[in-house]
């Protein structure tokens, strides 16, 4: 589905090693641990253990993004943390459990940023009344925020960047990719587009979809990020207004 949630950061300090300040090690520790997001509680996270639980799963999250699931060990996590396996296994059972946290935190966050912009938080057969209240224009503002989280959210972009090199080398990733990044969203749109009596729903769907998709791509591949942003925002509105223009909606 096209929902993702909006997050907020804050910065926790954690320790770095006394290494040199130009040792790649230590950079590259420094760029994975420079954003840790917050959140309620998630996969049991109490108050007392909530802040080294969510430093674990964020820095997991950052190298699974940059090396790949497969390649990054829990060693590798506690390393990245200054701490010893055996202490990380006293926040999660293994690494498997570290991703199915990284999941449902995606899942939990997926209704309320949903609910935060008072867009249908689970599928048409479940709420249909509530696919039946969204205007366009309100389905236009929902979506330029999910691409302004997939893209500057560092939770969230990391998922993203993860899913995108993780599809190639399991069906389980696959799977996950299509949900939050192709096929998921591309239904929303269309129950969306249908809800509102528009005129070749799932064409018009996959249409502007596609514009999100491939924005996400170059996004991912210039310096200036707010250029890529402003001419996303511009394709958006020229579609809109197309769609206006054709009365493709009763």
């Amino acid at each position: 589905m096209l929902k993702i949630p909006l997050m907020q950061h804050f910065y926790t300090g954690l320790f770095v090693p006394q290494t040199s300040q130009n040792s790649p090690d230590r950079r590259a520790k420094s760029d994975i641990l420079l954003a840790i997001p917050s959140m309620q509680s998630v996969c049991g996270m109490e108050s007392s253990m909530h802040n080294r639980k969510e430093e674990i799963l964020t820095v997991a999250l950052h190298l699974f993004a940059r090396d790949g699931y497969e390649a990054v060990s829990a060693s590798k996590i506690a390393g990245e943390l200054d701490m010893t396996k055996g202490a990380l296994y006293r926040h999660y059972k293994s690494k498997r459990d570290i991703f199915d946290c990284i999941v449902k935190r995606m899942e939990q966050q997926d209704g309320e940023q949903a609910s935060d912009y008072d867009m249908p938080e689970e599928d048409k057969e479940r709420m249909p009344e509530k696919y039946e209240e969204v205007s366009l224009d309100d389905f236009v503002k929902y979506s330029k925020s999910m691409f302004e989280y997939w893209t500057e959210d560092d939770f969230a972009s990391s998922f993203r960047k993860m899913l995108t090199i993780e599809q190639f080398r399991s069906e389980e990733m696959q799977k996950l990719y299509q949900q939050y990044l192709v096929s998921g969203p591309a239904s929303y749109v269309k129950d969306l587009f249908e809800s509102m009596g528009m005129i070749d729903a799932k064409e018009n769907a996959d249409r502007f979809y596609a514009v999100m998709h491939f924005y996400y791509s170059v996004y991912d591949g210039t310096d200036d990020k707010s250029r890529v942003k402003e001419e996303f925002v511009s394709a958006v509105n020229s579609m809109v207004q197309e769609l206006k223009e054709r009365k493709v909606i009763s």
